[in-house]
């Protein structure tokens, strides 16, 4: 592997020099690290990564400052704050935006302490590390936590993903090569190729829309991903919980602390990630999974049936391909 070990050392060392700080190992074992106020938020092992998280995460993407140009100071106070609040999950993807450069601004004091996920929407291996590398470099990361095939959306992307040349190639190498530590896929199209995902290879994360109005939509991923995470013990990482704030219009429910109880309850969900427009939301929503306990069978069928008049406008996001 005299390539790979070339390809590794070449963008730890462009990483140290570039973002100015010290190269960590793929565990993250950094001790000159600042370090980072312990979670008070309910936490769940991812699966079996054997990695302990709270169950709240700050998403990049959306429309929020983490995903918007000329936004660096929002987005980089934003992130602090996280920090300060105790959140240690951090989603983006290479596709995001400035998400990744915002998060490489604050994060690398702290990396010993997070836990940060990328994406990558190329399917095939040698546009695959190329995404890894730019995001690498953006991140002023040396390893991910949790690299993820982002968005698969039909059965021949898996085909091409799974291929000789496909992307899961550079996704095994990458973790051979401890540049990531933990594979994953997402996607909120159709479920049904989620799961068949799940089942051709040992994912260790899967991250999928979760929310109230599952239930009501014609191809729902609740019934039909969950029980073949839980039979693979694959974490199930939960988005679009809050459906971008449209599970709150009137009649629906009455606020994140439904969204996320609704969400975290569900068997086999281990964490959410969402997005905040402004810290005051990123507060609130903190606040209300720190205070989370999981929801009775009653109180679930009593949320989701707020949404049975809405969920066509709830899950506009399952056109997304």
């Amino acid at each position: 592997m005299t390539e790979g070990k070339t390809r590794r050392n070449f963008l730890i060392t462009s990483i140290a020099v570039t973002g100015g700080i010290v190269a960590t190992n793929a565990f993250g074992q950094n001790t000159t690290n600042t370090a980072t106020p312990p979670a008070t938020m309910p936490e769940r092992v991812l699966g079996r990564t054997e990695v302990k998280l709270p169950i709240f995460g700050l998403g990049g993407a959306g429309q929020t400052p983490l995903s918007w140009e000329g936004k660096e100071g929002d987005a980089t106070a934003m992130i602090q704050r996280a920090l300060e609040l105790g959140i240690r999950y951090f989603d983006t993807a290479a596709s995001y935006g400035p998400s990744e450069d915002y998060l490489g601004k604050v994060l690398p004091p702290h990396r010993s302490k997070v836990f940060l996920a990328s994406k990558t929407d190329q399917r095939d291996r040698d546009g695959a590390w190329r995404e890894l590398e730019r995001s690498l470099k953006r991140l002023n990361t040396d390893y991910l936590d949790l690299w993820q095939l982002h968005r698969v959306s039909f059965p021949e992307e898996l085909d091409t993903i799974f291929s000789p040349s496909g992307a899961i190639k550079a996704l095994e190498e990458a973790i051979e090569q401890k540049l990531v530590r933990f594979a994953g896929i997402t996607g909120h199209h159709d479920p049904q190729v989620i799961a068949e995902g799940l089942r051709r290879y040992p994912f260790h994360t899967t991250l999928i829309p979760v929310n109230a109005a599952d239930k009501h939509h014609p191809r729902p991923f609740i019934p039909v991903v969950l029980p073949v995470a839980q039979e693979k013990n694959v974490s199930v990482i939960a988005m679009k919980v809050p459906a971008y704030g449209r599970l709150f219009k009137p009649g629906g429910l009455t606020g994140m602390e439904q969204a996320l109880g609704y969400t975290m309850s569900q068997p086999g969900v281990h964490c959410c990630v969402i997005a905040a427009e402004t810290i005051a939301q990123l507060e609130n929503n903190v606040k209300i999974a720190r205070a989370f306990v999981p929801l009775k069978k009653e109180e679930l069928t009593a949320i989701a049936q707020r949404t049975a008049n809405i969920w066509e406008d709830s899950t506009f996001f399952r056109a997304w391909t």
